[in-house]
């Protein structure tokens, strides 16, 4: 499969070259045109990203370290196949610290943050409506995390990261093959924002990533 050009999910141009480097390939392995298992040489990044050779290296060599990559002796990069165990242990990490994190979050919202996660829901729904895998999964990290930066838990939040970036390309890819997109429970989510319930909040989330677990869970034992 030849690689595309994509889109980052932050402006580029406001960050310094190897980290707007970083993001873009982080990216391109999450949603973008970086399957599981599929090997693509440095050169080829190099030439899809417009980027120099030295901050590409270090984005291979970050994602590397955050088991987003794997760095293979010929030169070539691929993204990790998930096992069924290794879907296990995510899930459980992610079910243990996603609704903290949304908990954590609430008594900080605002009326303003509330308004902008809903405006992010409804550009989700606008990618469901025309079947957009990228659009779907990219306005789902989003959300997920316009939600969790509000926490103020650096290091749970961090830890999130790094689970999303092996778990997403897992999904896009049950998505790709199975043509469903959603739904998912953010509508749930904002209304307990709205109401200030906590507890709501977190079981909406909750119940938001088990539906993407359970998915990849059947794709993997199926």
């Amino acid at each position: 499969m030849a690689l595309t050009d994509t889109s980052p999910l932050r402006d580029p141009h406001k960050l310094p070259e190897h980290e707007a480097t970083y993001r873009r390939l982080r990216d391109m392995a999450m949603f973008g045109e970086l399957e599981p298992g599929q090997k693509v040489t440095i050169q080829g990044i190099t030439a899809v990203l417009g980027a120099g050779m030295t901050p590409v290296r270090e984005a291979i060599r970050r994602l590397t370290a955050e088991g987003g990559l794997i760095l293979h002796e010929n030169r070539r990069v691929s993204v990790p196949r998930l096992t069924a165990s290794q879907a296990d242990e995510l899930a459980f990490a992610r079910l243990a610290l996603e609704p903290r994190l949304a908990e954590l979050a609430l008594p900080r919202l605002t009326g303003v943050d509330i308004a902008r996660l809903q405006a992010l829901d409804d550009e989700i729904d606008e990618a469901i409506e025309i079947s957009d895998v990228r659009g779907y999964l990219a306005g789902n990290y989003r959300f997920h995390f316009a939600l969790y930066d509000l926490a103020e838990a650096p290091i749970l939040t961090s830890l999130t990261q790094s689970l999303w970036l092996r778990f997403a390309p897992s999904l896009r890819v049950v998505m790709t093959c199975d043509g469903e997109i959603g739904p998912d429970r953010h509508k749930d989510a904002v209304a307990a924002m709205r109401a200030g319930d906590a507890q709501a909040l977190a079981q909406a989330i909750e119940a938001d990533i088990r539906q993407g677990i359970d998915r990849v869970r059947a794709d993997l034992h199926g």
